[in-house]
């Protein structure tokens, strides 16, 4: 696999898209509420993205997916698809926004454009008893993904993060998904490398300053098996248990990383 090195030009329009997609992170999070449906969400982080940003959800339309985000509650891993399903009190969602910017694009689709992918989890309600399995399972996937963050700088073998992701989240009895990863990105949403949350040290592809990439582990409270749905997008827990993820996309620098979605609310340094 060979990952696409950026140049300068190249890196500053990655930085304009990651920040554009924690935005529409930062801007959800007070409509993540009992009542509400996955479709509205939706609806209203399409606007965000196309009327405020004047960007393109990159999800929109992508072999066939038919919504602007991905909603995956409780049980569900990944590329849920949002509908008029209503949350509760006590659920847990993943909302996954990826969004596509280039101002000099010719089209509003921003076909030329470059991508910021980013998810975050949210807590229905107030917590209880019933919750305090997700909210550890959410907590343990967010270090899992921090500490993946401060491994990341030239030189380090993908193996070694994804070895370090697996072995945090089994501490604690919780299982990684293993037949989806984090990606390289940049001018196409999915690029070289694939970004695994599992491995053994000292294998697989080795980070290079100008790297931009996403890791974004999946962890479940229960086994690791997952199901694909009759939509061939959800992809569920086969035990239905629990499952819990967070995203950033980074860009390798000659001494680290730095995290172009980071949000506003959290308190770990961009650069590092």
């Amino acid at each position: 696999m060979t990952a696409i090195i950026k140049t300068p030009e190249e890196i500053e329009k990655m930085r304009v898209a990651g920040k554009m997609a924690a935005e529409v992170l930062e801007m959800i999070g007070p409509f993540v509420k009992k009542g509400v449906t996955t479709e509205t969400l939706d609806r209203i982080c399409h606007e965000y993205i196309t009327e405020k940003l004047k960007a393109y959800p990159a999800p929109l339309n992508y072999h066939g997916f038919p919504k602007s985000i991905c909603t995956s509650v409780n049980h569900v891993v990944c590329h849920g698809i949002p509908a008029e399903k209503t949350l509760k009190d006590g659920d847990i969602i993943n909302i996954d926004v990826t969004v596509r910017y280039d101002e000099n694009s010719p089209d509003d689709k921003h076909i030329n454009g470059y991508h910021g992918d980013t998810s975050k989890m949210f807590l229905v309600g107030p917590s209880s008893l019933k919750t305090r399995l997700a909210e550890r399972l959410m907590q343990n996937t967010q270090e899992c993904l921090y500490l993946a963050i401060d491994m990341v700088k030239p030189g380090v073998y993908l193996g070694d993060i994804g070895h370090a992701i697996q072995k945090h989240a089994e501490a604690e009895g919780f299982s990684i998904v293993r037949e989806y990863c984090g990606h390289g990105i940049g001018q196409d949403f999915h690029e070289d490398p694939q970004v695994l949350h599992y491995g053994k040290p000292g294998t697989g592809p080795v980070l290079e300053a100008g790297m931009c990439l996403t890791i974004e582990p999946m962890v479940n409270a229960g086994k690791r098996q997952t199901k694909l749905l009759k939509d061939d997008w959800t992809v569920i827990t086969k035990d239905r248990s629990l499952s819990a993820q967070w995203e950033h996309t980074l860009l390798v620098t000659e001494t680290g990383c730095e995290i172009l979605t980071l949000r506003e609310e959290e308190t770990i340094p961009r650069i590092r």
